[in-house]
């Protein structure tokens, strides 16, 4: 009796020393833990992911147009450019009943028509609601108001955890509706090139072209990422693939639901800058980390708060901020209005700042396409605005003139002017508004100096007629 009570005594300390809520590895006990499956979340969220066919037209010439001997014998005619359609293939998440479907920008980018397909075979044409590329993110609305849709539901992808299983939802290769699994292999990753707000949970669920736009799913059967790149070598999966988190997918899918065309985001209004080591032992910092503030714009929502270059921003609303990435991911998901409060470093010292959290002014763009004889024919122009600059990627305190569109084939493309060029001088001329421009390019002139603003410098362009 006495050695079953030590066994006993035993078992019981054992499991005691085990760390609270641990599971302990055994062997399967019955038929019913030999079939344990994720087929329940698969069946919840696969009706809601559809297949997303970009349609666009390409011209075609004849490779054999220019040359006089064809032309001799087929006419003049022959290699007259064609069209054909192309058609481009992606995935998609129904989001709401009514029809409102989220995939990636660089699906649908030269779209002009869209089509859904669902995984029941009917397919509907679809209207493109907002593109946004800063986050390659894209809105549809499936053009049939009398259905009710299935509709996956959006998680809160801060609660992702590296390890957390996880399923891919998408149609690879065009193959059909495929589901894959994984784990969380890292979130937060900032390095990855894609977007703007660098900020992607990795994942190895295997992933491959055509997920594009499909979804990234929780065990509780909720869209925590859409799919949007992979680290391949030749094409195929290699384990490393990335999803945008659900939490910025929600920013974009509110602002087309109500009906605007453009993201609506807080502007911050500043500069940073990554912390390398050398920065931080100059700085006395711990470690390198956080967001240095470089520069800061006038009359901007960090102005008014009271930020200086030289700062450190270490954190936003408790969240810690480990570089410019994380900080812009953060400050791009927090809801318009309110203030979002800093945790900065200055002068090694800690405080907190609070920023108001606004969208960048706009004023009236004035758009015009530039006619004429002008170096600028073909280019369409519009005022610069912070709202435009934030549009545009580019710096929110730059004024003037900017070139938001330029026509294939103009002179503006021949010469090499870029969307995203400030137009500052002609001839002397300062530009500072799309009427200046407009004037300046209807008269005759045989030589031309230009300058131009271009990716943060300045350039000088003489050009004669």
């Amino acid at each position: 009796m006495r050695r079953i009570l030590l066994i006993i005594a035993i078992v019981v300390a054992a499991f005691a020393a085990a760390p609270a809520g641990a599971q302990q590895p055994r062997v399967p006990a019955s038929r019913a833990d030999i079939q344990l499956s994720f087929a329940p979340v698969v069946k919840r969220v696969a009706p809601a992911v559809v297949n997303v066919y970009a349609l666009q037209t390409a011209r075609r010439t004849n490779p054999f147009f220019d040359d006089p001997f064809f032309r001799r014998f087929f006419g003049d005619g022959f290699g007259i450019p064609g069209e054909r359609a192309q058609r481009s293939l992606g995935s998609g998440v129904i989001v709401d009943p009514a029809g409102v479907v989220v995939t990636n920008f660089h699906v649908i980018e030269n779209a002009e028509a869209v089509r859904i397909a669902l995984p029941d075979k009917r397919e509907f044409d679809a209207e493109i609601l907002l593109r946004d590329q800063r986050s390659d993110l894209a809105v549809l609305r499936i053009k049939d108001g009398r259905e009710r849709f299935p509709a996956a539901e959006l998680g809160d992808s801060d609660a992702a955890e590296v390890g957390d299983l996880v399923l891919a939802i998408g149609n690879p290769f065009g193959v059909g509706q495929t589901v894959t699994q994984g784990i969380v292999s890292a979130v937060a990753r900032t390095q990855v090139g894609v977007t703007d707000y660098q900020f992607f949970i990795q994942t190895d669920a295997a992933i491959n072209p055509g997920n594009s736009g499909g979804a990234l799913v929780d065990m509780a059967g909720r869209v925590i990422g859409i799919n949007s790149a992979i680290y391949s070598r030749g094409g195929g999966s290699l384990g490393i693939g990335f999803a945008i988190p659900a939490n910025m997918v929600r920013v974009v899918v509110e602002s087309a639901r109500g009906g605007s065309a453009a993201v609506r985001r807080p502007w911050f209004g500043a500069k940073l800058q990554a912390i390398t080591p050398d920065i931080a032992e100059s700085l006395s910092l711990k470690r390198p980390a956080g967001a240095l503030v470089a520069s800061v714009s006038p009359n901007s929502p960090a102005a008014r708060a009271g930020l200086q270059p030289g700062d450190v921003i270490a954190a936003i609303d408790g969240q810690a901020v480990d570089d410019p990435n994380a900080f812009d991911y953060r400050f791009a998901t927090k809801p318009l209005g309110g203030r979002a409060t800093l945790a900065i470093e200055r002068g090694g010292r800690t405080s907190s700042v609070a920023v108001p959290l606004e969208t960048a002014p706009e004023r009236p763009r004035e758009e015009v396409v530039i006619k004429g004889r002008s170096p600028f024919v073909g280019a369409r122009v519009a005022n610069l605005s912070p709202a435009l600059a934030e549009e545009l990627r580019l710096d929110t305190s730059a004024e003037g003139v900017v070139i938001v569109e330029i026509a294939a084939g103009s002179t503006a493309a021949a010469l090499g002017f870029r969307p995203g060029d400030v137009v500052l001088t002609v001839n002397g001329e300062t530009i500072a508004r799309t009427r200046d421009l407009e004037r300046v390019s209807g008269q005759a002139s045989r030589q031309w100096n230009i300058t131009i603003q271009r990716g943060g410098q300045q350039l000088n362009v003489t050009l004669r007629g």
